[in-house]
């Protein structure tokens, strides 16, 4: 299977959720390209892997990451953030 075989609605932001668990979870998130997922917090830390695509990642405190097929970045808890797709991208959210 292939993630973006997962989100098949035509939503500029999809998530689906792979697996639950006790522990946490993984969810796929996909975001099209030239879209935007809004500035917001997690209140648990999150691994945010790209699987595929070129995004921008930004934290309110002005770091600012280029995200490509394999990259990942360690999110804090509550820190803000948001993701500019540059290209089509699939991620998994794993918290």
């Amino acid at each position: 299977m292939n993630l973006k075989n997962l989100h098949t609605e035509n939503k500029p932001v999809q998530t689906k959720m792979l697996f639950s668990t006790v522990e946490g979870k993984v969810i796929s998130l996909q975001i099209g390209a030239g879209e935007h997922l809004k500035e917001h917090l997690s209140k648990v830390a999150v691994l945010l892997v790209c699987a595929s695509g070129n995004a921008i990642y930004k934290e309110e405190n002005g770091t600012t990451i280029e995200l490509k097929s394999g990259d990942f970045v360690n999110i804090e808890a509550d820190v803000k953030h948001s993701v500019d797709a540059i290209a089509e991208s699939n991620f998994l959210l794993i918290k």
